[in-house]
């Protein structure tokens, strides 16, 4: 096609250079090889253009990105300890700090000082459990007024009443969302454990 559009224009142009040259016969060939140049362009910007589009294109762009998002989000994640509070029982943290939120694991009746419960008792517990709370949540930088969500696990679920009046001396209104749970047993025997979720 190529070709035949080249042939197309040098006879029009040997027939403008000859002498007594037909005009209307080269103005008949002339849209013609109009015709054959410019097939010749777009061809050529197409080819350009799927070139372009080829060199451009990634395919590792998205995990890349996904990696580099994974890496900076853990960049942000922040521990928190104290020593106020039961130390961990396991492989984990008092609290994380991320996102602009303050994730407080679970929290038991124990003694900073010893480790241990502080008694068998449901309401002592739970005095224990949020006092515990309260000091991991100033080593936060925030307070039960920032309390955005609890969740309390009760070993027996006849212990919501007790529990209830202690725990609605910590939490001023608007009072954080809650869940209540029974579960079938407890670390360390305890009768009650709480997490909860704060806003920095």
């Amino acid at each position: 096609m190529m070709a035949w559009c080249a042939a197309r224009s040098a006879a029009a142009a040997a027939a403008v250079a000859a002498p007594g040259a037909d005009l209307r016969a080269l103005r008949a060939r002339a849209p013609v090889a109009a015709a054959g140049l410019c097939c010749v362009s777009v061809a050529g910007s197409l080819l350009r253009s799927s070139s372009s589009s080829r060199k451009s294109h990634n395919p590792f762009a998205s995990l890349n990105a996904t990696l580099s998002s994974s890496a900076s989000a853990a960049d942000k994640k922040e521990a928190v300890q104290t020593e106020n509070a039961p130390a961990a029982l396991g492989s984990y943290s008092q609290a994380i700090k991320a996102n602009n939120l303050v994730f407080v694991s679970g929290v038991l009746g124990l003694v900073p000082e010893t480790g241990k419960c502080i008694s068998d008792s449901i309401e002592e517990q739970t005095e224990q459990v949020l006092k515990n709370m309260g000091e991991i949540l100033k080593a936060s930088g925030v307070s039960y007024s920032s309390v955005v969500k609890t969740t309390i696990m009760l070993a027996d679920l006849q212990d919501f009443k007790k529990v209830n009046e202690i725990y609605a001396k910590y939490f001023p209104a608007p009072a954080p969302a809650r869940s209540t749970y029974q579960v079938a047993a407890l670390p360390m025997n305890a009768r009650i454990e709480i997490e909860c979720i704060a806003a920095l």
